[in-house]
């Protein structure tokens, strides 16, 4: 058993109408804690793979009477046998169609849709920077996209992209919904643009979680590992609290997110900071922590705080383990 695994009460809404009696998760750990999370959140019934893949994952998935399969944060490869799989099965997946996720393993055809769609295509350059926005999408043709964010370093991103320019982030989020309309997309997906020459410019797309998701969240109000279980169960899509692409009356602040790793450390909390471990002892590679504020200033003050705090933590543990060895 999974230390953050759960069973339930009954569904709610259109969850307990489309009768999912339990969730099987692909992967583990920090892949797979936010759609944990997120199915004890609506009151699913879920189980943890067990180190099961592929064809095996399904089999397990059945043996334990659940109906729908919920991919984590694997790839698109990986969701795509899985959902072929599940379709073999008679399973319900968690994520875009079949024929959308094929489309997104493949460069060049997600690209002939977004052209298809009349969104402009950007470059491929490694050079050119990029921004990465998550977009939700239910089944009655509504799309919201949300805050875009960047990658700045390895184990480093921030949300929003100190890139663009709000007419640019108005742009970003028109082409994000054209193209996920067009597509038919329900559930969510993460679109990549190139920024080259102050030109927004499509460049590709991941189905479902992706790890980056907490950025958006603590801006906006919504929960996207929610928001993709309820709009693929056919629910209707639900807007932030601060309105579209996450901007009200101004800028919805700012966040950024670190990958750290969890062989020591540890938060005093407070406002504005999170942190995402997948497991309370310890054994996962990896931990993420987020920090948050109203603005750039108030963001960066807490992520400065927290960085202390999690290295003077580490710092004693380590005298600790040295001195006991």
């Amino acid at each position: 058993m999974s230390p953050y695994q759960a069973s339930s009460s009954p569904l709610p809404g259109v969850l307990r109408r489309g009768g999912w009696r339990g969730v099987m998760l692909a992967g583990s750990g920090l892949a797979a804690l936010r759609a944990g999370q997120a199915c004890t959140e609506l009151e699913l019934a879920w189980h943890g793979s067990d180190g099961a893949v592929d064809d095996a994952l399904v089999q397990r998935a059945q043996r334990l009477g659940c109906d729908v399969l919920h991919p984590g944060e694997t790839g698109a490869g990986v969701q795509l046998c899985l959902a072929r799989a599940c379709a073999r099965a008679g399973l319900a997946f968690i994520g875009p169609r079949e024929s959308h996720i094929a489309a997104m393993c493949d460069a060049d055809a997600v690209r002939q849709l977004m052209r298809e769609a009349g969104v402009p295509l950007g470059e491929l350059s490694a050079q050119a920077p990029r921004v990465h926005l998550p977009v939700l999408a239910d089944c009655r043709g509504q799309a919201l996209a949300l805050v875009e964010h960047e990658l700045l370093a390895e184990g480093f991103a921030m949300a929003p992209s100190e890139r663009l320019t709000p007419e640019q982030r108005a742009y970003l989020g028109q082409l994000a919904v054209q193209g996920a309309r067009s597509l038919g997309l329900v559930g969510l997906a993460t679109l990549s643009f190139s920024l080259a020459e102050n030109r927004l410019g499509f460049v590709g797309m991941r189905p479902g979680l992706t790890g980056y998701e907490g950025l958006a969240e603590v801006l906006t109000g919504l929960d996207l590992a929610v928001e993709q279980i309820r709009l693929v169960a056919g629910e209707r899509l639900r807007r932030p609290r601060v309105g579209h692409m996450g901007h009200g009356p101004g800028r919805p602040g700012q966040a950024r997110w670190h990958l750290l790793p969890s062989t020591a450390g540890l938060l005093g909390g407070g406002p504005g900071v999170r942190l995402d471990r997948a497991s309370p002892v310890g054994d996962e590679a990896n931990v993420r922590l987020l920090v948050w504020g109203r603005d750039g200033a108030e963001a960066s003050r807490r992520e400065r705080r927290a960085l202390a705090e999690w290295q003077v933590a580490s710092a004693i543990l380590r005298g600790q383990i040295g001195e006991s060895g």
